[in-house]
């Protein structure tokens, strides 16, 4: 049967550094409070000409270039992106048309910050089947465009970048083993952009509501995260056949230290075994597991028959997890 595998992975951040230094001047806020209670020390913001498509095609060049692909070779284009650069047509649609990828589809995925572990089954399912010999996932977000630098329970938390990956049925990578995916919509108020969709069109009430602003309710969103994130996370190494001692690396969606730092203590995997951009990026929704996992492969190495388990947790709610085992050391 054929395996579906991550040949070649890429990310792009933006060059304008937001530090928590930079957030004093902005809201009432501290660089001590923000690196105690999210781990973050600093994040990317895109320019104001610069958007998600733009970000999501630095990462996707990266990511073919690596696959040893040419852009002719994709078949379908997945973008995973809650912050799109419009509602239609997709962005997906824009990458392949900029990225000249003329024989590939193309769909947009929305499952907030899962996003990429929700297109990553997509395609795990296409190749495997069949359908598509070489999948294109480029996670993207311009959550610069949707926070209220006014608040200061969401503005420090959020930053900007793509991260890509090409998923193929040949040659060396990480073997896609398992994904395992959920949601609950009873909690979709958790985590919303209120305004924008047919509920509620933009007009001049919703702008002075600034209902065209992400809304949280961080500490509700925290408890569902850790419990769900575990659940999955174990559900698929059970169904793989792996033991947490097994897990060479752990890749969680970079949301928050303390989340990051409770999930590790649910696996027999020390904290140093958990790879972590939050201090440099903080949280990137849909792109964070895809740059982690880039930087991971770039910077520390991942050695045959090494084990992977990613995880997310986003709105919707959605979470998910998903187990990579390396082949051959190819990928760097």
């Amino acid at each position: 049967m054929t395996k579906a595998r991550i040949i070649g992975t890429g990310c792009y951040l933006p060059e304008r550094v937001l530090s928590n230094l930079d957030l004093e001047k902005m809201v009432e806020t501290s660089d001590e409070w923000i690196l105690s209670r999210t781990g973050m020390k600093e994040r990317r913001l895109a320019r104001s000409d610069e958007y998600t498509s733009d970000m999501g095609y630095e990462a996707a060049v990266k990511a073919i270039e690596a696959a040893k692909i040419s852009p002719e070779e994709v078949d379908l284009i997945l973008v995973a992106t809650l912050t799109p650069d419009y509602v239609f047509p997709s962005t997906a649609c824009l990458l392949q048309a900029r990225l000249k990828a003329v024989n590939a589809a193309a769909i947009d995925v929305q499952a907030a910050c899962t996003g990429y572990i929700y297109a990553l089954s997509q395609a795990k399912a296409y190749i495997e089947s069949g359908l598509y010999k070489n999948v294109l996932i480029v996670a993207s977000e311009k959550l610069s465009s949707i926070i209220n630098y006014k608040d200061r329970n969401t503005c420090v938390l959020f930053g900007d970048g793509a991260s890509a990956c090409v998923v193929s049925g040949r040659g060396d990578g990480l073997v896609v083993r398992d994904v395992c995916l959920g949601a609950d919509g009873e909690l979709a108020e958790l985590l919303i952009l209120p305004a924008g969709g047919c509920r509620q069109p933009a007009s001049a009430q919703t702008l002075c509501e600034d209902l065209h602003y992400l809304q949280m309710d961080g500490k509700e969103t925290y408890k569902h995260a850790v419990r769900r994130m575990e659940q999955a996370s174990k559900q698929c190494l059970d169904r793989v056949g792996l033991g947490e001692s097994e897990i060479s690396w752990i890749v969680p969606h970079q949301a928050n230290i303390r989340i990051i730092e409770g999930i590790a203590k649910r696996f027999a995997v020390p904290m140093e075994r958990v790879y972590l951009t939050i201090h440099k990026y903080g949280n990137t929704s849909a792109s964070s597991i895809g740059i982690a996992l880039d930087e991971l492969l770039r910077e520390k190495g991942v050695g045959e028959g090494e084990n992977i388990l990613l995880m997310a947790f986003g709105a919707g709610l959605t979470w998910g997890a998903s187990i990579l085992t390396l082949e051959k050391e190819r990928l760097s």
